[in-house]
């Protein structure tokens, strides 16, 4: 595996260091299925676009696994034994520069899981095997105190869209376009952030 070549991430490059983490990491095993990382996160962004999607809820899903890529405990396993918590890590590298919304989705996509497999008795039945796998070193179903907790994200419909599309992005037969096909997506949110950020501090200056 090759190093990365981005040693200090800003606005101006985070895209370019996502997509090269694709581009270097992205034919690596998808834990057990028969897709990719890479296909995997691609495949879901591509499916939430012709749902006819936001860009919001199309970029999420295409960053929602990022890390996997990232996370100092490396690549889940279906040997693991313990949870290497790849939506924390990721969540932790978009924080700067994406909205809440999206990091909220890609922070909890797990915990998504966990919430419908609480609350739709034939969600778990559609798990796929390394899904199930994983879902049980990640805490299996939620408890009812979970659920009323979990309820109280106000982005919880986007953050289960996004969990949805990542199920459904494992099959290997559908073709997907390249993360440069998405690119301009992702800069312009992360510029639209930045120029948030920007106008509020600016604001706070002359308050």
């Amino acid at each position: 595996m090759t190093k990365s070549k981005f040693l200090k991430l800003n606005s101006k490059n985070i895209v370019a260091f996502l997509e090269d983490l694709f581009e270097r990491r992205g034919d690596e095993e998808y834990l057990g299925e028969p897709v990719t990382m890479a296909q995997h996160m691609l495949q879901g962004a591509k499916l939430a676009e012709q749902k006819g999607e936001n860009d919001i809820t199309i970029v999420s899903t295409l960053l929602h696994d990022i890390g996997h890529f990232t996370s100092e405990f490396g690549m889940f396993k279906m040997s693991d034994t313990s949870d290497k918590f790849h939506e924390s890590s990721g969540a932790e590298v978009l924080k700067r520069f994406f909205p809440k919304l999206v990091t909220d989705c890609v922070q909890f996509h797990v915990a998504a899981k966990r919430y419908l497999c609480a609350t739709d008795s034939s969600y778990m039945e559609k798990l796929s095997k390394a899904s199930t796998h994983s879902l049980h070193l990640q805490g299996g179903p939620m408890n009812s105190a979970e659920i009323i907790e979990f309820e109280k994200n106000p982005y919880l419909n986007e953050i289960l869209k996004v969990r949805l599309f990542d199920d459904a992005g494992k099959d290997p037969k559908i073709k997907t376009p390249p993360f440069s096909y998405f690119a301009p997506r992702v800069q312009n949110i992360v510029d639209q952030y930045v120029k948030t950020l920007e106008n509020q501090i600016e604001r706070k200056d002359y308050g």
